[in-house]
């Protein structure tokens, strides 16, 4: 394609008319200025297109701006008319809108992909691009997502264009949220004061009165309670652009991922902690957990299900499957009775009971691996068999308003458990039950511990609770329990020989000094529940207390000692010091 350079002045004559390049003084360095004209391959009606431009000061600019618009027309081949038509209409309005010669290696990398040439892709537009291309997503994953953009990516810096988002951008867009942060902390302290405020102000007498209502619109005029955007929410942020930006290098709309450059503070996932005496007292006192995570031990769970026993709770089976097999809250929800084999003790875990909003959605596991097939012991497919005797019962109390719903744990009507409410339900239980608190959650946590101190393989524990990786379980889990990591301690001080004992020999103790006051409260607990039991057994009855009680003294006298290892329950020890949480032999009242 021709080009030509060319030198003007803006000069007149005597009569007013310019004289262009006819100007005796554009011979002078400094005098006048040079401009270029580029042809461009011809419309798609055969009509003439230039590329013009003008203003430059050398002729040496000009003709580097000529040099790059020949390289740009000769990125298609000579015989692709297509393509250096879509070049020519690129060429044509650059130089209609006055707009800088596009880069030659960016230009090449968008002609090479197919992208528009004359057009440039906001981080806005391509950020909800890359959404409504994920098609694989659940609901939870699409709508977490989604609120990465709408709340915080697009406002922030979605005007920007893509190819020009730089690490300093991103930088800038966390500095700002950590402002609104601040900005978030001081207007709820101050609605906070005003609604403390207004709790203080008496309801009766006319000028109380008056003063309520003023407070209320104050309170009405303020900002909303508004949760903070913190660490981990900054993270997922960062994470959510980083793989958007990574499609779009796939693409070959980027070659730089800005987000893969950004340093954030560091989060570090919360430690699951064993409710300790120590902990407990320490709860008990200021009121603050020691850890968002916290386990209860294994005697502490079994008095939780004792509890829930005893009141004859209708979820006594829900909570069971959680605390030894932990399931997730949306699994147990989730599962129906068909996912059940009875036979051959095993439940399927093949759907859960995602929370949108209020909303339930029924959706597949977490994970791949958290679709599975769990094994039942003898005294779980018992309590099962008992739930399902009284959702049966209840079935036939409610008759034709019954809603079948096909779960194996429902409401009394028959409909679905939703999520949400069984994570309230379960904190209001803890409650009653007088034991330190945990999230339901934290129950999935505690069957991973038990199953851990008990020495069961990782690898089985890991595919119990449906981790993808039994990496995921030992990072977890492994350091919930105390014992695990007390016994390692005392096996590898064992292994350097002393010349001298670590500890003097002790001195033989009395029987009373060697007595366990734990073993005493155990046992005075039992003689008081053994109490509660004769007593309402003869009002049932009708016998007389005395005759029960020598039919239960002649009960214990007669049960060997060495037959605990049979008792209906579950280990929860090391194999050298295995412990039974013991269960009392009864069914789950229907």
């Amino acid at each position: 394609m021709n080009g030509t350079i060319t030198k003007r002045c803006g000069c007149r004559d005597d009569e007013g008319r310019q004289l262009n390049s006819s100007c005796t003084k554009l011979n002078q360095r400094n005098h006048g200025l040079f401009s270029l004209v580029q042809e461009l391959p011809l419309r798609k009606d055969g009509t003439r297109r230039r590329f013009r431009r003008s203003g430059y000061k050398t002729k040496t600019a000009a003709q580097t701006d000529i040099d790059k618009l020949r390289a740009l027309l000769n990125i298609a081949d000579e015989h692709d008319v297509e393509g250096r038509a879509r070049l020519a209409d690129m060429l044509e309005t650059v130089g209609a809108s006055k707009d800088p010669i596009p880069e030659y290696d960016e230009t090449r990398r968008k002609f090479a992909t197919g992208q528009s040439l004359s057009q440039h892709m906001t981080v806005g537009e391509w950020l909800e691009l890359w959404l409504d291309g994920k098609k694989g997503l659940r609901t939870s994953g699409k709508n977490r997502y989604d609120t990465d953009l709408r709340v915080h990516l697009i406002p922030r810096i979605g005007h920007i264009r893509l190819d020009r988002l730089t690490v300093a951008h991103l930088d800038e867009m966390f500095a700002g949220i950590a402002e609104t942060n601040i900005e978030i902390n001081d207007a709820n302290i101050l609605r906070r004061t005003a609604v403390d405020e207004l709790k203080l102000i008496p309801w009766k007498g006319l000028e109380n009165r008056r003063r309520r209502k003023a407070m209320k619109e104050t309170i009405a005029a303020m900002p909303p309670f508004r949760r903070v955007t913190n660490v981990a929410t900054q993270h997922h942020i960062k994470a959510t652009l980083r793989a958007a930006l990574n499609v779009a290098i796939a693409r070959g709309l980027i070659i730089f991922n800005a987000a893969a450059h950004v340093e954030l503070e560091a989060h570090k996932r919360p430690k699951a902690l064993v409710w300790t005496e120590e902990r407990i007292a320490e709860w008990l006192r200021t009121g603050v957990k020691p850890s968002p995570v916290m386990v209860w031990t294994p005697e502490q769970a079994g008095q939780f299900l004792d509890f829930l026993a005893d009141t004859g709770e209708r979820l006594y089976g829900l909570f069971h499957l959680i605390t030894f097999r932990g399931l997730r809250r949306g699994e147990a929800c989730g599962l129906r009775r068909t996912d059940r084999a009875r036979a051959a003790g095993t439940l399927t875990v093949a759907t859960q009971l995602v929370q949108d909003g209020w909303e339930v959605v029924e959706n597949a596991p977490k994970t791949d691996s958290g679709e599975r097939v769990i094994d039942l012991d003898e005294y779980t497919d018992e309590i099962l068999d008992d739930q399902g005797a009284r959702q049966e019962a209840e079935r036939l109390a409610f008759g034709e308003a019954w809603v079948d719903s096909g779960r194996l744990f429902t409401m009394p009507g028959g409909s679905f458990i939703h999520p949400g409410w069984l994570t309230d339900y379960f904190e209001r239980l803890v409650e009653v039950s007088g034991l330190p608190p945990i999230r339901l959650h934290d129950l999935r946590h505690v069957a991973a511990s038990l199953m851990l101190a008990a020495g069961v393989d990782i690898k089985i524990v890991s595919e119990t609770l449906g981790h993808s990786e039994s990496r995921i379980t030992r990072d977890i889990y492994q350091s919930v329990m105390p014992k695990a990591a007390r016994d390692a301690a005392e096996a590898t001080a064992a292994i350097v020989p002393r010349r001298t004992p670590r500890n003097p020999e002790p001195e033989p103790a009395t029987a009373e000094a060697t007595a366990d006051p734990r073993i005493e409260q155990v046992a005075q607990l039992a003689l008081d529940h053994l109490v509660a039991q004769i007593l309402a057994s003869a009002e049932q009855d009708g016998r007389s207390v005395e005759e029960l009680a020598q039919l239960a003294l002649a009960r214990v006298v007669e049960q060997p000692v060495e037959g605990a290892a049979n008792q209906d329950g579950h280990t929860a020890a090391t194999h050298e010091d295995a412990k039974i949480i013991a269960f009392r032999p009864r069914r789950v009242p229907a």
